[in-house]
């Protein structure tokens, strides 16, 4: 079976996700920059805390959904069995239903007791959310197992938008007519406003897959009609099909998120109650690392994920119909397309740290801090990469508790690696970035163990790693050799800060991506049918065999 019969293949496919990912991250940077003058690293703080456990939450109720049903449906589709798969969507949705709606009351009237007194109202802000959430990831597997990724990706680039929107404007309203003039209060309230704004995309994007799963139940139910395996499945079988898939899917993430809430947990307690640190130096810290350092360390990782939502419904319906190989080509297919993206962005985070957070936060005082984090975290944006693909791998083949194992040693061991480090050294923040560090590092390798056992892969690691590092260690160079010319040239000029530093890495960024793929191509890590697989892939062939670089 050829994947590129697979509504245009897993690449294409994965390309239309991780494009929508881009986009929905670059105004993710670019409203944070503006939001957090608005709000203050304090108030990004507590936005933190309350978004930590809000996310919790989530992954508990809903936020697996779209990957379940996903996986579920396309296994029934792939052997002809459309009223079953029908099923799945309805017995689903009501699972959604109710278990969001619980969690959201939850989070509302439990809030006091998850979060520091100033991050509770911000947590009941996102309440509601959960409960949005829940249906829209019902709507958007119903369209990935068909591998139809664009619904998906245009709802999250509008979830995004009107998140940005409303964040920025609740944000304003809220500390210039609610807070007073308290500068901790109006920390807490532009968190508030932050807060609603997460919500008001969640709502917005719904209304738009709702709209769009009414306009194609046509086609849906044309496909119906035409089954004839007559089988159907019981209610209960269902039910207990969606429940033992659904479950590895949230504990895998679960702890993911746990793991995000714990070390902040940690952190809080052994920085003030041990080190003494005061709530403004601590919280101040934390929101640099989560929301300036991390959230731009997130930004490729997204391209994985993106590929992850893509692969699972794809080597799923390959694995339900007994290919060990098409399943394996497909695995090795989406890990090439994740590090041919990922290793590059590690690299320029790394060497353009300080240019990149400069662009996205210019809050001096807080900007040698937030890019040397940024700088140190940069190894994840592989490790998490590979990670995102090894997990949805594992899932597709029915090895559901994997990822959760993986997870769950990882957690452990950084968890008391993180205790050692505050209680016994001096790194403070630093020591966040070492145990993500650990995390990833740990999850990768315990993945590839156990995808060695029951898939057995294959890959070439020269031509599927080796290649893209030599590239990305040669465009490191290249990159950071042009940006520091043209500051040189900036500084004679008597250009600003700002100014030289906007100036000097747009050209930095174009030289680095074309020296990249010109290393790439030549060196054969990247070959015709590649390329084309790429967005406007024809486009990007006839440009390279234009400038020589390809026959």
């Amino acid at each position: 079976m050829n994947d590129n019969n697979q509504k245009g293949g897993i690449m294409v496919q994965a390309s239309i996700l991780a494009s929508a990912s881009i986009i929905v991250r670059i105004i993710g940077i670019l409203y944070r920059s503006p939001l957090t003058a608005i709000i203050g690293d304090e108030g990004n703080g507590y936005y933190g805390f309350a978004y930590n456990i809000y996310a919790i939450v989530l992954m508990v109720s809903s936020y697996s959904i779209p990957q379940a049903i996903s996986k579920l449906m396309a296994q029934k589709m792939a052997i002809g069995e459309y009223r079953n798969a029908q099923r799945i969507f309805r017995c689903t949705l009501a699972y959604a239903v109710v278990v969001g709606a619980l969690s959201s009351i939850l989070l509302f009237f439990g809030a006091g007791l998850l979060v520091p007194p100033s991050a509770v109202p911000v947590l009941r802000m996102f309440a509601p959310t959960i409960f949005f959430f829940a249906i829209l990831g019902v709507l958007r597997g119903y369209f990935q197992a068909d591998q139809n990724m664009t619904p998906t990706s245009v709802s999250q680039i509008l979830e995004q938008i009107a998140n940005a929107v409303v964040s920025i404007g609740a944000a304003w309203l809220f500390i210039n007519y609610l807070a007073g003039s308290d500068p901790h209060n109006q920390a807490v309230y532009g968190a508030m406003g932050s807060a609603l704004g997460t919500g008001s995309g969640v709502f917005a994007a719904l209304i738009f897959m709702s709209v769009l799963y009414f306009a194609s139940r046509k086609r849906f139910r044309r496909r119906i009609r035409h089954d004839r395996t007559r089988r159907l499945d019981p209610w209960p079988v269902i039910l207990r099909d969606t429940i033992l898939v659904i479950t590895p899917f949230i504990l895998s993430g679960f702890i993911l998120n746990l793991t995000t809430t714990v070390n902040q947990t940690i952190y809080y307690n052994i920085m003030a109650g041990v080190k003494g640190m005061d709530e403004f130096e601590m919280s101040t810290a934390y929101g640099i690392f989560s929301n300036k350092a991390v959230v731009i360390s997130n930004i490729p990782i997204s391209i994985a994920t993106a590929m992850a939502t893509a692969v699972i419904p794809n080597i799923s319906a390959a694995y339900a119909m007994f290919d060990l190989e098409e399943t394996r080509r497909r695995f090795i297919t989406a890990v090439r397309f994740v590090l041919v993206v990922a290793v590059p962005c590690a690299a320029g985070l790394c060497v353009l740290a300080k240019p990149v957070t400069m662009l996205l936060f210019p809050q001096w005082d807080s900007l040698d801090l937030a890019s040397r984090l940024l700088a140190m975290l940069s190894v994840t944006v592989v490790l998490y990469s590979v990670s995102t693909i090894t997990n949805a791998a594992l899932q597709s083949i029915g090895r559901m508790s994997m990822p959760l194992v993986s997870a769950g040693i990882a957690l452990i061991a950084q968890t008391v690696i993180l205790v050692l480090l505050l209680f016994f050294t001096d790194l403070g923040v630093y020591a966040l970035v070492a145990v993500s560090i650990i995390y990833s590092g740990m999850i990768f390798a315990l993945n590839q163990f156990f995808l060695q056992r029951y898939l057995d892969p294959r890959a070439d690691l020269v031509n599927v790693l080796g290649k893209p590092c030599l590239a990305a260690l040669v465009m490191s160079i290249a990159c950071r050799l042009v940006y520091s010319l043209i500051m040189v040239l900036c500084g004679a000029l008597g250009l600003g800060r700002y100014s030289s530093n906007l100036i000097c890495l747009a050209p930095s960024i174009l030289i680095a991506v074309i020296v990249y793929f010109f290393v790439l191509i030549r060196i054969g890590t990247l070959s015709r049918e590649d390329i084309l697989n790429f967005p406007r892939g024809r486009l990007l062939l006839k440009t390279f065999r234009r400038l020589g670089w390809m026959k």
